[in-house]
């Protein structure tokens, strides 16, 4: 008979010889590997809480060089992104250019958050945006602004819901116009004093207006330079037609500076100034000496392969009417005008 104050015999196994059934209801269970969240991907890896980050320029520099030698922990794709959703700021303005030229001393934030309120718009696409203008690229086909005729869609209806959304008071002014198969850049204001300003002190607010058209045939100046300026007074009959003249008591002034890139027995890409800006200028004046653009049917011109009008506004400078700074933005033009000259698609009549 076993003594009561004999303690309990405890049984242990040697690991090499533990039953199996033991061995599988007393193993641990594996713990799954839990992988750290993934900070979003327009914020730097080795800075997941910063919301802001304040880069000062030491030099002039392109914007997109500048936020590359910076962001060096960023890919291109991601800086790049951070320029399309409008998280670069300087003073306080949105830039989406990545060809901005920054000055020395000149900061640069960025906000790793969400971005201000974007455009998403297949025909319309914001270059530059502060607190009084608004910079835009126009696609061909989209008319600047709805006429008694047609009240669809436009350029400025599109612009005025999107800063409606920033806030319902907002509104929109239209600077000036782009024909309606004319793409390119545009100047919108959000303030009816900074419209007033821009448009009376047109001649000395815009430094520079430059457009890339293709025109029907081999343009050729007398000099064989390829350069020229057509001089000529516009006016517009009541079925809206505007007509050229030399006579100065017929109209406006209009003055067109030209330069041929490059031709063939067809066509002809050239870049054109303005030193005015008269309505359907450029299209009139270039029908008015023999070379109407190519799909113009309005001014001379015939149904082309490009299916619309070749003309493209590729450059706008103007002086900032509040800031006193100067602007300058560039849209290249469309790659089909320089096919249409180099490999000489035949006009379709």
């Amino acid at each position: 008979m076993k003594s009561k104050s004999q303690p309990k015999r405890k049984v242990f196994f040697a690991a090499a010889k533990a039953p199996k059934a033991y061995m599988a209801k007393n193993q641990p269970k594996p713990v799954k590997e839990v992988p750290e969240p993934k900070a979003p991907i327009s914020q730097p890896k080795n800075a997941k809480k910063r919301t802001v980050s304040v880069l000062v320029a030491t030099e002039p520099k392109e914007l997109m060089t500048f936020l590359i030698d910076n962001l060096k922990d960023q890919s291109r794709t991601t800086i790049k992104s951070l320029l399309v959703h409008q998280q670069i700021t300087i003073r306080k303005q949105v830039i989406r250019q990545y060809n901005y030229q920054l000055k020395q001393g000149e900061e640069v934030t960025i906000h790793w958050g969400k971005g201000k309120t974007t455009l998403k718009d297949p025909q319309l696409k914001i270059v530059f945006e502060d607190k009084y203008l608004i910079v835009v690229d126009k696609a061909a086909g989209l008319l600047s602004i709805a006429t008694q005729k047609e009240r669809i869609r436009t350029a400025y209806s599109i612009l005025s819901e999107y800063v409606k959304q920033q806030n319902a008071g907002n509104k929109i002014f239209v600077v000036h116009r782009l024909d309606r198969e004319t793409s390119g850049l545009m100047l919108f204001a959000k303030d009816p004093d900074v419209q007033y300003e821009m448009q009376h002190n047109w001649k000395y607010a815009v430094k520079q207006r430059r457009y890339t058209a293709v025109v029907e045939g081999k343009l050729e100046t007398g000099d064989g330079s390829g350069i020229g300026s057509i001089k000529s007074y516009l006016w517009e009959s009541k079925a809206l037609i505007v007509y050229s003249s030399q006579n100065p008591e017929d109209g406006q002034e209009a003055i067109t500076h030209y330069r041929v890139v490059k031709s063939n027995d067809e066509f002809t890409l050239i870049d054109l100034e303005l030193e005015t800006g008269r309505k359907n200028q450029i299209r009139v004046q270039m029908n008015s000496i023999g070379y109407p653009l190519a799909g113009d049917i309005k001014y001379g011109g015939h149904v082309s392969s490009l299916k619309r009008l070749a003309l493209h506004a590729n450059v706008l400078s103007f002086v900032h009417p509040v800031t006193g700074e100067e602007h300058n933005f560039e849209s290249p033009a469309p790659a089909s005008f320089v096919t249409l000259v180099e490999k000489g698609i035949a006009k379709n009549i």
